[in-house]
């Protein structure tokens, strides 16, 4: 018998690539808001959108948030207005 023989099967969700090696396979992220079926994203809901905005202030792109593309130009829209209105600020205080 060869070392062949005794190898695991493939199977359990892992690929395989070229030489053996083991590939990583992402998971298809779902936007929280398409799941939630939310009709609209209010500039009044500060913590929603502080989940969506960096320690220094700036709006997480779509790749980092998993948000579609349509929900995320409603986000951004929602993030201005609320910085316009000083509900969150426009960045982090720079510590010295």
């Amino acid at each position: 018998m060869s070392d062949i023989d005794e190898r695991e099967p493939m199977g359990s969700g892992e690929e395989r690539g070229e030489g053996g090696r083991r590939r990583f396979v992402r998971r298809a992220r779902v936007c929280q808001f398409c799941a939630e079926k939310a009709r609209s994203i209010d500039h009044k809901q500060v913590e929603l959108l502080k989940r969506f905005t960096a320690e220094n202030g700036r709006i997480r792109s779509r790749r980092e948030t998993g948000t579609c593309a349509r929900h995320q130009r409603i986000l951004a829209q929602a993030v201005k207005r609320a910085r316009h209105l000083a509900l969150i600020p426009f960045r982090a205080e720079r510590m010295r």
